[in-house]
């Protein structure tokens, strides 16, 4: 196995790309997202269509069949909502490049250096916290029910989770082996995780990783190593004003209406 196979990560070149399409500003933490950049930070979610086109998005969910909750035994990724989170909304969050970037390369400002064992060899994996992580890892688990949902292997993101959620923000962690490989891509299928749609929302800054769901998407830009970068900032206030929503449709597309 190739030690770029242990992340899953996206490349600059589809970053720049992918930042482009939802036209994410760099505002100064100072500044909060306006509602105007609200509708700018979502307006790829109209955009999908053509991205499920070209995915061939034959398991996206129909209209009707948004509000179901998986209901067959043994099928769902997650266990029962504890007491601490009925009623919460579940929100499900990428790992890398969306709360930190990794990288077998040496990062001489890491804040973590994880070890992770490749057919008998072990490998250090270098791993930058993006800018805010902690504040919206903590204010994220005073509102809702957290996931992390990778792509990446659990042999390289479960201690790399151990060492960025130390307050226990996730309740639980789901891995590579929890996606669905769809036409060369690890999709987190929503409709698994046993939780109601209208309240379930992911957090990614692949748009490939949820075109079963894209209309239960918050996108984010790709980060790699800008320490000036205020994504997570911005976005605390539009979780805050999520986390009341009944229907998480009727809330995002209030969000991202002209």
């Amino acid at each position: 196995m190739e030690s770029r196979s242990i992340i899953t990560q996206v490349q600059r070149d589809e970053a720049l790309v992918f930042s482009k399409q939802v036209l994410v500003s760099k505002s100064s933490p100072k500044k909060p997202r306006g509602r105007s950049i609200f509708k700018a930070l979502f307006c790829c979610l109209r955009a999908q269509n053509v991205g499920q086109t070209a995915f061939g998005n034959n398991h996206g969910l129909h209209k009707e069949e948004t509000n179901t909750i998986a209901k067959i035994p043994g099928t769902c990724l997650l266990p029962e909502v504890t007491q601490q989170d009925q009623g919460r909304i579940c929100v499900v969050i990428d790992l890398d490049e969306t709360l930190v970037h990794s990288s077998f390369k040496p990062i001489n400002n890491a804040d973590f250096i994880v070890p992770v064992e490749i057919e008998g060899t072990t490998h250090e994996v270098y791993v930058l916290k993006r800018p805010f992580v902690d504040e919206f890892l903590r204010r994220m688990g005073e509102l809702f029910e957290c996931v992390l949902f990778t792509a990446s292997l659990a042999k390289y993101a479960d201690p790399v989770t151990d060492l960025l959620d130390k307050c226990g923000v996730f309740r639980a962690r789901l891995f590579r082996e929890s996606c669905v490989f769809h036409q060369g891509c690890y999709v987190k299928d929503l409709s698994r995780l046993g939780r109601d749609l209208r309240k379930t929302l992911i957090l990614d800054n692949s748009p490939a990783s949820y075109i079963f769901h894209p209309e239960n998407a918050v996108p984010v830009q790709s980060w790699f190593d800008d320490m000036t970068d205020t994504e997570l900032l911005n976005l605390i206030p539009v979780f805050e004003e999520l986390s009341g929503a009944e229907d998480v449709y009727t809330s995002l597309g209030q969000l991202r209406a002209p």
